[in-house]
């Protein structure tokens, strides 16, 4: 039978170099390094937690996300360094389609290049189709954001094309979103493979 995501539920998603927990509220001081000394984070974020209240704010959206059943944020612990490195989530849960959004993804730039994306990836998605039998992973990205886009495409997404003038920009103007996507049968038969050979190379 299908399981569909309990939202109240205390996921925990982990291997020997990454964990993965929900989101709380109280998670503000384990973040606020990063919110006060790397505002640069979320240049191409729709929401930003740059500074003290952009912090709070941030917390508070997520959390109210997840009560009303539409995300599932998640705190991203790097397990060689001991400290927290980030967040990201689930989102646009269309449970009854079997698809999903996973984004609002953020890492400290100390943890860029040290194979913790690739881990938290490959544990999101492995939870995605394998727990929650969802057919669809979709990703989304400003498009002038290589270094996401380059980041996606490196754990195996596939580009469906691009949405143009698709959402406002926090300073002013329009963006242009990629589309990005994984499906079942690819991380059965392919992605799965790639990643994990990639996540045991670091």
């Amino acid at each position: 039978m299908k399981e569909v995501i309990d939202f109240n539920a205390e996921y925990i998603l982990e291997n020997q170099l990454v964990l993965l927990r929900p989101l709380l509220q109280s998670d503000f001081e384990n973040l606020l390094r990063f919110s006060a000394r790397e505002p640069e984070l979320w240049k191409y974020s729709l929401v930003t937690a740059a500074g003290h209240d952009n912090l709070r704010n941030y917390l508070a959206i997520a959390q109210k996300g997840r009560n009303e059943q539409k995300e599932y944020p998640f705190i991203v612990f790097d397990k060689r360094t001991k400290q927290y490195a980030g967040s990201t989530r689930f989102y646009d849960i269309q449970q009854d389609y079997q698809t999903l959004q996973l984004g609002y993804t953020w890492y400290g730039k100390e943890f860029h290049g040290t194979g913790l994306n690739k881990n938290c990836k490959y544990l999101l998605l492995e939870f995605a189709f394998e727990k929650l039998h969802m057919e669809r992973v979709e990703f989304r990205a400003d498009n002038e954001n290589a270094r996401s886009i380059a980041a996606m495409k490196s754990i195996g997404c596939k580009v469906d094309g691009i949405l143009r003038s698709n959402m406002p920009k926090r300073e002013g103007g329009r963006r242009d979103s990629i589309v990005l996507s994984i499906l079942k049968d690819e991380w059965e038969n392919d992605v799965k493979e790639m990643l994990r050979r990639k996540i045991e190379a670091f």
